[in-house]
């Protein structure tokens, strides 16, 4: 597993360069060098003001993005909405004289407004995907600019979803994503966003032949010349590592000042390595734009060659029908909101997999390029969405706004390995049909061929039915349907309620299920096994479905705008700390070498534990030991709950408790394949401080974030999980703490999220308790 995810660590560090952008030394981080401030009170500025190049900004916070508006508390009881400003003064290197200059932000949230130089140069609706603004006319060359960002992100009847006091997630503000400038010949490949045109703009890549034995990448080039007259032609080459495997030069063309050209050209490659949820292979795609000999515009674009196809409601993936287990994914963190770095991204993605997912669900809204590259390299197929969430305006500035989002989703993410299909969807809304058909030709529309996919909450309209278990449960039989069928949530809802149906926000709490899935990790041992027994049943029934997919509701917990409490269904808590729900879905992954059997004993194994004693395992038999004495040796459990599983839990009944040393020892064919153990905790000794890198090494500059765990343990090292006190935590260096409010242990954990600034003279981190416990950590310098 080890050496599997440094490989991967690899490719990632290469895609998150290299997805569908430019060079390095023409694609320049913006991240730096802000000034912010938001509207908390009247100011004391007018907006002819602060846009102005001489305004003093001297009092507004200095910040680097990713930024979030606001630090939040945990819970989060009242989200900040509002208005928030960011200017940046700037000044643009000789090397970009006479070139086309792009501003890009890869997101911002919610309603946007930019200034350059005085000038309101773009309006931007919608809080998740770019916006890309030509600035060229308005740049100084020589002497400083100013760019100034005003941004809204209180409720917003033109994008949706429901206002925040009625929302099932929270919409947090700020520049929460990277920020690029971009420098490009006047003879440059075009940005598909800025470009505006359907199935067009930039590059655009598809597979019409893709099998083991041959594949055609198929490379189409959008090309604009902004300066005289010029003689063009187009190489592309198809790379494995360093090495070019396949190459094409285009026939020489002229394009006229101020006009643009598509190319089409295909690469044959043959027997290439195919993209796979196993062997998520990646190739690099070079496109050089060439005058002459002068070499004017290079992309590198990285691409894995793959076919999906459906037959009947079956998926198949490089001709091989496969079964989907997947999950949905939140992307917020506690504290900062949206605001995660590339790295924390990737360790999300990173767990994802681990946890025996292939299949992702990207809800409800377009996720980071980051995620995305993260989940080309994993191995991570993508259900890809526009936002949507219970509303729907019949206005024609929404509509548009839906259709707009569905083709700058596409454009954004068309090139993706891991992209099996488009939620051009508004998630449990009840929509037009008209209006439904339309999302989905609009996708179609911008992705030509037998490889595009739509889905949808409805069973007409799209390509794909996505169905929550909870609404299979109310309407019987609405499963049962003559195209592809996915479960797009399960697992939590139709255990926490008597189905409310879209009205959430008025459900009484006696509608609630005494057996939730929604379970904190300081709930113990008994709560948590809840979980499990809710998740167990509710996958297994839908595998008696023709569903090709299902996706558990959620990966991680999360916070939300219409109840005060977190929303605690998630298989790890709101800082990454695992449940054991985690590792039932991590054992229904058979074995393979990049994820070797694992056995995971479910108990603490203390006074108050279950008897009833579950381990999760993809072995064939456990064997249970208790102080060296053998408890018994178990195949699967047989029951309903389990007849449709990979691998069923193992379950021991214990006579009684006794103090000591559980270990569970895993057996495929009769050999010993890997083990567990737990110990009775003794009395706490000592705190152990982890840092959670997920193998992606921290970063400096880059507003790298990352959990810090402070482990309660007793002389054992045995983790004391009944542990809630307070920890008094102190670091040292270059790192900021971003928690609100102090920190406690949970379930013997208690957790601090850090923000790397450098780490060019390393930090060290100390804890203490009021009853004497210490731990420190140190990192060293680079």
């Amino acid at each position: 597993m080890q050496n599997h995810f440094k490989t991967l660590l690899l490719l990632l560090f290469f895609s998150i360069l290299s997805s569908g952008q430019l060079m390095a030394a023409e694609r320049d981080n913006f991240n730096n060098n802000w000034k912010f401030i938001k509207e908390e009170a009247p100011l004391s500025f007018k907006i002819e003001e602060v846009i102005a190049n001489n305004f003093n900004d001297d009092n507004w916070e200095a910040v680097r993005l990713p930024h979030s508006t606001r630090l939040e508390p945990l819970p989060v009881n009242n989200q900040w909405q509002g208005i928030s400003w960011y200017r940046k003064d700037f000044e643009i290197p000789a090397s970009a004289t006479d070139k086309q200059l792009l501003i890009e932000f890869e997101a911002a949230m919610n309603f946007t407004q930019i200034w350059i130089n005085g000038r309101l140069v773009k309006e931007h609706q919608g809080g998740y995907l770019p916006i890309v603004v030509d600035v060229t006319s308005l740049i100084k060359l020589k002497g400083e600019n100013t760019i100034v960002v005003r941004l809204d992100n209180t409720d917003n009847e033109v994008t949706g979803p429901k206002p925040l006091k009625r929302l099932d997630f929270n919409m947090y503000g700020g520049l929460y994503r990277n920020a690029w400038l971009i420098s490009k010949n006047k003879v440059h490949i075009t940005h598909p966003i800025l470009e505006n045109k359907v199935a067009g703009g930039g590059i655009f890549v598809t597979y019409p032949i893709a099998t083991k034995e041959k594949a055609i990448v198929s490379v189409q080039t959008h090309v604009s010349n902004l300066g005289n007259t010029s003689q063009l032609h187009v190489v592309q080459e198809v790379l494995k590592g360093n090495k070019v495997i396949a190459k094409t030069k285009s026939e020489k063309f002229t394009l006229l000042k101020d006009k643009s050209h598509t190319l089409k050209q295909d690469l044959s490659i043959k027997k290439p390595n195919l993209w796979s949820i196993d062997h998520p292979n990646l190739y690099a795609l070079v496109t050089k734009i060439y005058k002459g000999k002068e070499l004017v515009d290079e992309e590198t674009t990285t691409i894995g060659i793959r076919r999906m196809e459906f037959k009947g409601t079956s998926f198949y993936l490089n001709g091989k029908e496969t079964f989907l287990r997947g999950v949905n994914r939140h992307q917020e963190y506690p504290f900062i909101g949206y605001a995660l770095s590339d790295n924390a991204q990737v360790r999300d993605a990173i767990k994802i997999k681990k946890a025996g997912f292939d299949y992702v669900r990207l809800s409800h809204y377009p996720q980071s390029p980051a995620f995305m590259d993260a989940c080309d390299s994993l191995g991570l197929v993508v259900l890809d969405a526009i936002l949507g969430w219970q509303y729907y305006n019949p206005s024609d500035d929404f509509r548009n706004q839906m259709f707009n989002a569905s083709r700058d989703l596409i454009r954004r993410d068309r090139n993706h390995a891991c992209v099996m299909a488009w939620e051009v969807s508004l998630n449990e809304t009840q929509m037009p049909l008209e209006f439904r058909e339309k999302l989905s030709a609009v996708a179609h529309e911008e992705y030509p061929g037998d490889q595009c996919f739509t889905a949808g909450w409805m069973a007409d309209g799209w390509d794909i039915y996505l169905q929550a278990r909870q609404h299979r449960i109310l309407h019987k039989n609405s499963g049962h349907v003559e195209k592809p069928y996915l479960v797009s949530e399960y697992g939590d809802w139709e255990y926490y309620s008597n189905n409310a149906g879209l009205n959430q926000d008025k459900m009484s709490k006696d509608l609630r299920f005494k057996t939730s899935s929604r379970q904190l990790r300081a709930f113990g041992e008994k709560r948590l096994l809840q979980q499990v027994t809710n998740v167990q049943e509710a996958h297994n029934d839908n595998l008696t479905t023709s569903a090709f997919a299902d996706s558990y509701w959620v990966m991680y917990d999360y916070t939300r705008g219409y109840h005060p409490d977190i929303e605690s269904s998630g298989l790890m808590d709101i800082f990454r700390l695992p449940k054991w729900s985690y590792y039932f879905y991590q054992s229904q992954r058979s074995p393979t070498k990049a994820h070797p059997a694992m056995v995971k004993i479910g108990s603490y194994w203390q006074k108050n534990s279950p008897l009833n004693l579950r381990v999760f395992s993809n072995c064939d038999e456990v064997k249970l030991y208790l102080n060296n004495t053998l408890i018994g040796t178990q195949k699967p459990d047989k029951n309903t709950a389990s007849t449709n599983l990979n691998h069923p839990p193992f379950t021991f009944k214990m006579n009684a408790f006794k103090e000591g040393t559980l270990k569970a020892v895993g057996y495929i064919n009769g050999k010993e394949i890997t083990t567990d153990i737990v110990r009775t905790p003794k009395q706490p000794k000592s705190v152990k401080i982890t840092i959670d890198k997920s193998t992606v090494a921290l970063a400096s500059n880059v507003n790298d974030v990352v959990f810090v765990y402070f482990s309660i343990e007793d002389e054992n090292g045995t983790l004391v999980a009944d542990y809630d006190q307070k920890i008094n935590i102190k670091l040292n260096g270059d790192i900021e703490l971003m928690n609100v409010g102090e920190v406690k242990a949970e379930a013997g954990i208690g957790t601090a999220l850090i923000r790397i600034n450098s780490l060019e003279k390393g930090f060290s981190i100390e804890a203490n308790t009021a009853d004497s416990l210490h731990g420190s950590y140190e990192f060293g310098a680079l």
